[in-house]
C-alpha cells in the first residue's frame, strides 16, 4: 500500500467519524459550518467524494470543541 492510499483511508475514516457525530447530534453541515466559522459548502465537500477538501488539525480541535469531545475521538485507534 502506497503513502497516497494510506493518507486517502485516513481522511476518510475521519471525515466519516465526524459525520456520524454531526447526525447524531442532529446538526446539518450548513450548521456546523456557521459554528466553525467556515463557508456553508465547505462541510458539504469535504462529506463529498468529488472534492480533495478535508479536515485539518485546527478544523478537528475546534469540532472537538463543538461536540464537547477530544480531538482524539475523530482518529483510529490503530494506524491503518
Amino acid at each position: 500500500m502506497d503513502d497516497a492510499e494510506t493518507t486517502k483511508k485516513v481522511d476518510l475514516y475521519v471525515i466519516e467519524k465526524v459525520r456520524q457525530l454531526r447526525e447524531a447530534n442532529s446538526i446539518s453541515q450548513e450548521a456546523l459550518a456557521e459554528r466553525m466559522g467556515v463557508s456553508a459548502g465547505y462541510i458539504g465537500q469535504i462529506e463529498s467524494p468529488k472534492y480533495r477538501a478535508k479536515y485539518n488539525l485546527y478544523h478537528l480541535n475546534h469540532i472537538a470543541k463543538i461536540f464537547n469531545c477530544s480531538p482524539k475521538d475523530f482518529l483510529p485507534q490503530e494506524p491503518i
